[in-house]
């Protein structure tokens, strides 16, 4: 099977995101906290796992390429959306930010790989979406428990979250700085 086939086994673990978003967004909705969080750890190792598959398996493509960071920002900004809508902590500006910086740097990628230069994730964007996601976790995880609530957890859980914020605009900035050389 050819590596950029949307059956390949990586593509198909990016794809179950899909899925596991749209779930993920009625458990949330519901308050089906523990189910929500069951079901975004899974997704969380499905990120990972298809590219390990991947490089593993030498099956990396340009599917792979565009689809992987896709369902990421599908499921990553959804449930965002979701949990502020649920009124759990995270405040509009805030998904704002998460939101509004995904969909900028989707547009600058796809402009810069249309240039035909190389624009993947680097370390940054890599301690962004791995705050983003443990800040999910922990906004769910806090609803399971919930009341028997931890004030050493709501603190860790805030730092959590304003480091995640600090990530997701530092990271922002240093991809449109990164387009601009690039494009020049």
């Amino acid at each position: 099977m050819p590596a950029s086939s949307l059956t390949s086994v990586p593509n198909l673990l990016s794809l179950s995101r899909v899925p596991l978003g749209i779930s993920i967004f009625a458990c949330i909705a519901y308050q089906q906290w523990l189910a929500a969080l069951v079901l975004f750890m899974i997704a969380t190792i499905t990120d990972w796992l298809d590219g390990w598959w991947a490089r593993r398996f030498n099956l990396v493509s340009t599917v792979g390429r565009s689809l992987d960071p896709l369902t990421d920002k599908f499921l990553i900004c959804g449930t965002f959306i979701y949990l502020q809508a649920a009124n759990v902590g995270i405040l509009p500006w805030m998904v704002t930010l998460v939101v509004g910086r995904e969909i900028l740097i989707t547009g600058v990628r796809g402009m810069v790989e249309a240039a035909g230069k190389k624009f993947g994730a680097d370390w940054f964007g890599k301690l962004k979406t791995s705050l983003q996601c443990a800040v999910i976790l922990g906004v769910l995880f806090l609803q399971t428990i919930r009341p028997h609530e931890s004030p050493v957890l709501d603190d860790v859980y805030r730092v959590l979250l304003y480091a995640m914020l600090f990530a997701t605009l530092g990271s922002g900035v240093q991809y449109l700085m990164k387009a601009t050389k690039l494009l020049q």
